[in-house]
């Protein structure tokens, strides 16, 4: 079990000759009256200290932070009050509660400022609607992670189940987004530009019409399967048999982004940056981004070079969310040039089950997969 530390006392009382004293001096003072004041002149209790490494559970011990924890278990207020106060978790909520808010303006201005004749309830927005709550979803439970993860340890295992099941929502929503406004556009998947091209650069005599439309059939199941078996990897890496939990979610994280692939291809085979300088910027500073991302959360650089330098300010995990919320920055940009581009001439309607119900379906397998694993925590608890 790990050491704990014992509770400040609140302060003692006065010694038994003052009381009496007091006592002989003249009348009692009503009771209420005099547990007011007695309550006035006890010093206020201290703050909770916050523990080393070695004084919280395993669970809750990050690579190469030695200071800095919270005290477990927390009261919901401790938790809300910790934000204000330096702890290591303080700058992880704060470094996406502030995108949180910038995101929440920028889709409340896209969706009902923006000027355009298309309400925001109209289906060709459907798939916007998706993104974004893709992306207000992930923010949102991230600082709640954060915020609540020393309520109890099931909690906080609850918590994070959660946050891992948001990122997969996040990116089969960017995928929902990608399919109507941005795939439609390119010349890679467009058969009467691509078959051309194929039997002009490799010989081949190819009909790419049913490839292509294979393609665009699979693009949202494969998305779907693909976000629950990252959910569940991510789930696993919480467990005692992964050595590499940070890599393992890194990884399973860059998997969906796959799904971006034609994007990357159009820019190799045919002319983006003429055609869409727009979407060829934002999407590859997007990824490099997402590259410096992923090292800071492999690498546990800086706090690696320096344990107990960086437990407050300027760790890993802070890095891992300023460039994340960078690359979501980038990716919200092109895919509004994408959206601006298909109300210019929009190919088909988005249909509800094609959007919103698929994003509806997901999350109900991700709330079975988050229950299982939740249960499975509970089992083992008791053995």
């Amino acid at each position: 079990m790990p050491r704990r530390l014992q509770p400040r006392g609140a302060g003692s009382r006065g010694p038994p000759a003052a009381t009496a004293a007091a006592s002989e001096a003249g009348p009692r003072p009503h009771p209420s009256a005099a547990a007011a004041a007695a309550a006035a002149a006890e010093p206020l209790a201290p703050a909770k200290p916050l523990l080393r490494w070695d004084e919280v559970p395993d669970d809750f011990v990050e690579c190469f932070i030695l200071s800095g924890y919270r005290r477990l278990p927390c009261t919901a207020q401790e938790c809300l009050a910790s934000v204000l106060k330096p702890t290591n978790e303080t700058l992880n909520f704060w470094t996406h509660f502030i995108p949180l808010l910038l995101f929440l303006s920028k889709f409340c201005r896209l969706f009902f400022l923006s000027g355009r004749d298309v309400p925001f309830h109209h289906p060709w927005l459907l798939p916007l609607w998706c993104y974004a709550s893709g992306v207000l979803l992930t923010f949102a439970m991230s600082c709640t992670a954060h915020v609540f993860s020393c309520l109890s340890l099931r909690l906080r295992a609850a918590f994070f189940y959660l946050d891992y099941a948001s990122i997969s929502y996040y990116g089969f929503g960017s995928t929902v987004a990608y399919y109507y406004y941005l795939l439609p556009g390119l010349s890679l998947l467009d058969a009467r530009v691509m078959t051309p091209y194929v039997q002009q650069r490799l010989g081949w005599h190819v009909d790419c019409t049913r490839l292509i439309a294979a393609y665009r059939a699979l693009v949202l199941p494969v998305a779907f399967v693909l976000a629950v078996a990252c959910t569940v990897a991510c789930c696993k890496s919480r467990t005692d048999w992964c050595s590499y939990p940070f890599a393992l979610r890194t990884f399973v994280f860059v998997m969906p982004l796959s799904m971006a692939c034609p994007i990357m291809l159009e820019s190799w085979l045919f002319d983006l940056r003429g055609e869409n300088p727009t979407l060829f910027v934002h999407f590859y500073r997007r990824y490099f981004w997402l590259v410096v991302a992923a090292f800071f959360n492999v690498s546990k650089i800086p706090e690696r070079i320096h344990p107990g330098l960086f437990d407050i300010i300027g760790h890993s995990h802070q890095l891992f969310h300023i460039f994340t919320f960078l690359s979501i920055y980038d990716q919200v940009y092109y895919v509004e040039e994408g959206l601006r581009q298909f109300l210019e001439a929009p190919p088909a309607a988005p249909t509800f089950s094609g959007t919103v119900g698929y994003m509806l379906l997901l999350v109900l397998c991700l709330g079975l997969v988050i229950r299982k694993f939740l249960n499975n925590a509970e089992s083992c608890s008791k053995k």
